[in-house]
């Protein structure tokens, strides 16, 4: 079976049940793109359950393969990231040989991001604590990236929707004022509703912000040969480079 749609179709695969990303995501996206979602159970977000969802992935990769989309999108990129950058290159060229239909993962719209934005120093910030944030850090300097910090919210993973943009903005303003010499600020994890502070952080501390939910936005444009600027979402969307 295959579903059309006349700018193109991408299946998507949510890594938890967790609502908010998703409708953000499909709002965002030029008319006429289709999108196919599944969603895997992650509940715990640690780096054990990262590492072994890749056999759940890859079931939901063959899912999507059969519906016939021209994309497929693994959400989440702690799950990626924990395999490092050559592994999830790895991981995503078997499946593009194995299911012949594109592949792009979470980490990579975020690379591809910043390389277009011409970003070569990034602050991180993330709704993790612990060694995890320095698995994050590893995998953006495998990909020739500068990272001055990860640094992380202490939140319960179950809770992270429910914390209010403005503190995420307060947090990062601080830790950013802290490695003021970032050409940009990552915001890794779409579980948290941050959309609303982008444009005011970008206004304010007058560096792109790259977010997963406008990264891939972006990327799956670029894919489909589509070209439709979004503005108030930040620099990525609004100068679609």
């Amino acid at each position: 079976m295959a579903y059309t749609s006349w700018r193109g179709v991408v299946g998507v695969i949510k890594p938890t049940m967790r609502p908010g990303s998703l409708e953000e995501f499909i709002r965002l996206l030029p008319e006429g793109i289709g999108v196919i979602p599944l969603f895997l159970g992650i509940q715990r977000g640690t780096e054990d359950e990262f590492q072994a969802a890749m056999v759940a992935y890859e079931a939901k990769v063959a899912e999507l393969a059969q519906l016939k989309p021209d994309l497929i999108h693994p959400e989440g990129a702690p799950p990626f990231m924990v395999q490092g950058f050559e592994g999830e290159k790895s991981v995503v060229g078997e499946w593009e040989k194995k299911f012949k239909i594109p592949v792009v993962t979470a980490g990579m719209t975020q690379v591809e991001a910043m390389r277009a934005l011409n970003v070569k120093r990034i602050l991180g910030v993330t709704y993790f604590t612990g060694k995890i944030n320095e698995t994050f850090s590893r995998y953006f300097k495998e990909g020739g990236l500068d990272v001055l910090g990860m640094e992380g919210i202490a939140v319960a993973f179950e809770d992270v929707g429910r914390l209010s943009s403005q503190e995420v903005y307060a947090h990062t303003r601080k830790v950013f004022l802290r490695h003021s010499e970032a050409d940009a600020i990552y915001m890794l994890g779409s579980g948290w509703r941050t959309l609303d502070i982008i444009a005011p952080l970008e206004q304010d501390l007058g560096v792109p912000v790259i977010h997963p939910v406008p990264a891939r936005v972006w990327a799956i444009q670029k894919r489909l040969h589509v070209r439709q600027p979004v503005n108030g979402y930040g620099k990525l969307l609004e100068a679609m480079p």
